[in-house]
């Protein structure tokens, strides 16, 4: 460990100076739902999206950068991540509401306050992000959707900045959107976004959250360390009825196990490590392969080293 510390702190040396924080050897698990992983070797969080361009700008080619959320969606590896992980914070938090049915927020805005403030402005259509556990960065990034909605649905433009450091606004058209999946330059980091919605009664808008909210209490194991969706869906099936069918409802390995009530989720037990939880996943995705002949695919993001000790 002293030495990915020594090696850190020397890769701070070399970074630009910002006005948000530089952590050297900075734990991951503590910010990610399932709580594992290694550290990243060092992790910047900007002030602002102004901080965040200055930094690309001017950060060396040769250093790794990697976007991470609120680490709902993410597995981090047990030998840590590489280079720079950068975090966005409250910077990047706001909600707005604007003329028009629309609101604005920042990538770092939780899904379900853009739900809830679309709420109290009078807006409908987003109550979806009530039931995405995420944040708007992510949603971005990957379609987020849920409840027969997505975000390709509601969106009217991102706006990211590249490696570069500069500046880009990307309308809808441009995000080059599928199921789970954004085409976008997988450099860019979005930092804000708006999205149009409708004219709404607020007391209808919150009882359909309030529906989306008791549907996923009584569905889903969102009281655990879990990562939500592991798998996508295939065309035309449901992942957590292939892996239902192929017996893998409550498989474990080590600290790791699939929910008993919902089987596409993983769960870590307590003492789970990344390992565990990887090749758990992979246990089920040939158990499934070897029933169903269909190939599952990964739906969380999975970042960092493989350890096969499982620590750092």
């Amino acid at each position: 460990m002293m030495a990915a510390r020594i090696s850190a702190q020397h890769l701070i040396d070399r970074l630009p100076a910002v006005r948000g924080a530089l952590l050297a050897d900075a734990p991951l698990a503590p910010l990610t739902w399932f709580r594992v992983g290694g550290p990243a070797e060092v992790l910047f969080r900007p002030a602002d999206a102004d901080d965040l361009a200055a930094f690309l700008a001017d950060c060396p080619a040769d250093v790794p950068v990697t976007v991470i959320g609120v680490g709902s969606n993410l597995l981090v590896r047990d030998g840590g991540v590489a280079g720079v992980v950068i975090r966005l914070g409250k910077g990047f938090a706001q909600i707005e509401a604007l003329p028009g049915d629309r609101l604005r927020a920042g990538a770092a805005a939780l899904d379900v306050a853009v739900a809830r403030a679309a709420q109290e402005a009078g807006i409908a259509g987003l109550e979806f992000y009530r039931g995405i556990p995420g944040s708007i960065g992510g949603a971005l990034k990957m379609n987020g959707g849920a409840y027969g909605r997505e975000t390709k649905d509601v969106l009217v433009e991102a706006v990211a900045i590249d490696r570069a450091g500069k500046r880009h606004v990307l309308p809808n058209a441009e995000m080059g959107y599928s199921y789970r999946h954004c085409g976008a330059p997988d450099d860019l980091i979005f930092v804000e976004a708006v999205f149009q919605g409708a004219p709404g009664d607020k007391a209808e808008i919150a009882a359909r959250m309030d529906e989306i909210t008791a549907s996923r209490e009584a569905t889903q194991p969102i009281r655990t360390r879990t990562g939500g969706s592991t798998f996508k869906n295939p065309d035309a099936l449901k992942s957590w009825q292939l892996i239902d069918a192929a017996g893998c409802r409550g498989l474990r390995r080590g600290g790791a196990q699939v929910s008993e009530l919902h089987c596409n989720f993983l769960i870590n037990t307590g003492e789970a490590r990344a390992v565990d939880l990887e090749d758990l996943g992979e246990d089920v995705r040939a158990r499934v392969k070897a029933q169903s002949g269909v190939t599952l695919e990964w739906e969380i993001r999975r970042i960092g080293v493989r350890n096969e000790g499982g620590g750092a």
